[in-house]
């Protein structure tokens, strides 16, 4: 039997924060912590601890000279995710089956959320030996090639906000942790369209990556990974001039779609 006069369990600070979401919702200027402290009623030091939470989340963003708290690009590419992520891996998904026939090796779609990569789709290599992962698996925005893409396709301040925020982590020998390295990385895979990774996140393992367009906020890229034993120089080309073909694919699908 239920007792009708159980309270209902309360998240105060899940409450707390959907409040400072709704807040910065209606303000074109963007608030700073002492206006949302005092719009909504709340001490400085619980809104500055909750905005620093939902920075690092991506949740929201913080302009470094006026100070003040806008939505960030997360809530936008969630939004963009409710209704597209079936469509999205629908219309990727037999690009990526082709893909993997002609490379034999695993391929991955994905979006970025601020400093991760979540996998959507994978069709893995039929290969005994062959590079996999459950789909909702997540991976550090600086593993490699897809990495790469995603933050190529930020704005420039975004992208070194993030650098600045987080750090370059080394996860190989082979992992580029200078910054001014890393930079010069980005500034090329936005010139050629795709990103290389040669054992940077993983040692023994290659991959190419290639941006999705087409999705407006939300960042998605198709990555192909397989062990550097069986990807010689000679395949890697075909792999990266397959790579780009099928995002470009992708793209093309998604912008013959009818607007709803």
């Amino acid at each position: 039997m239920v007792n009708n006069n159980m309270k209902r369990y309360g998240a105060p600070s899940v409450k707390k924060a959907f409040e400072i979401l709704g807040a910065l919702s209606s303000s074109k200027e963007g608030l700073g912590v002492s206006e949302i402290a005092r719009g909504l009623n709340m001490a400085k030091s619980t809104v500055h601890g909750m905005t620093s939470t939902l920075e690092e989340l991506g949740a929201v963003m913080r302009d470094p000279q006026t100070k003040r708290y806008r939505l960030g690009l997360t809530l936008f590419e969630l939004d963009r995710l409710a209704y597209s992520q079936i469509d999205l891996k629908t219309l990727a998904r037999p690009i990526m089956e082709e893909l993997m026939e002609k490379t034999q090796a695993s391929v991955f779609l994905g979006i970025s959320s601020w400093d991760h990569v979540t996998v959507l789709d994978i069709v893995e290599s039929r290969q005994d030996l062959k590079i996999t992962a459950p789909i909702g698996t997540t991976i550090p925005l600086f593993a490699g090639a897809v990495g790469k893409v995603f933050l190529a396709s930020m704005k420039e301040e975004q992208t070194e906000k993030i650098i600045r925020s987080k750090g370059l982590t080394r996860f190989t020998e082979n992992t580029i942790v200078d910054t001014e390295l890393y930079y010069q990385e980005l500034r090329r895979v936005r010139k050629i369209g795709y990103a290389v990774d040669d054992e940077e996140y993983i040692l023994g393992v290659r991959a190419v990556a290639s941006p999705i367009v087409g999705l407006g906020q939300l960042m998605s890229a198709i990555w192909v990974v397989g062990f550097k034993a069986s990807l010689d120089e000679k395949k890697m080309k075909t792999l990266i001039t397959l790579t780009r073909k099928a995002a470009e694919d992708i793209s093309r699908r998604i912008q013959e779609q009818p607007a709803n």
